[in-house]
């Protein structure tokens, strides 16, 4: 009875693995929350042939929700008062690309949030983003106007990267 039990558990978890790869590969899974609960189960896993098994579809869901623009409409659904920059996001990107420790990560959204983090591009880009005049109606902004709206956004988008890190206790990286 008891290995009867044992073995209907695991195939409950093969089939579990099985959609939940699926739903990754298929890209009907394409949250931060939802990724992040994958990835958990991932790493999770008690065998290796389970962990070798999510690794490329893990990987990949994470870069097309990073390309498809999902991460910045997440970030921006965090800063309504003062919307993320496309280039923020961008630039991230483009620096891990650049970064040969990005391999150390099947994360791209991660690898992005950090970079944003540490490399100071919320100050860079929110200095740029005003002293564009769209954001002043067409004219150039005083440096003081310009100041207060660059905080403005600092203080915004760094509220958001450090809500979105949250979600991970430990770092995803390989070992």
């Amino acid at each position: 009875m008891g290995s009867s039990s044992r073995s209907s558990r695991g195939s409950r978890g093969q089939g579990s693995t099985r959609q939940m790869i699926e739903s990754l590969r298929n890209h009907t899974v394409n949250t931060l929350t939802e990724l992040c609960r994958i990835e958990r189960a991932a790493v999770a896993c008690e065998s290796e042939e389970e962990m070798q098994a999510f690794q490329e579809p893990l990987a990949a869901a994470w870069d097309n929700y990073v390309s498809s623009n999902q991460l910045l409409l997440e970030l921006r659904g965090l800063t309504r008062n003062y919307p993320v920059s496309s280039s923020l996001v961008e630039e991230a990107r483009l620096l891990v690309a650049e970064d040969p420790n990005s391999g150390r990560s099947w994360n791209m959204a991660w690898l992005c949030l950090v970079k944003i983090r540490d490399a100071g591009l919320i100050l860079t880009c929110a200095q740029a983003e005003s002293q564009k005049p769209e954001m002043w109606g067409g004219r150039h902004p005083t440096p003081e106007e310009a100041e207060q709206l660059t905080r403005c956004f600092v203080y915004e988008w760094t509220q958001a990267i450090d809500k979105m890190l949250r979600h991970w206790r430990a770092a995803p990286i390989w070992y």
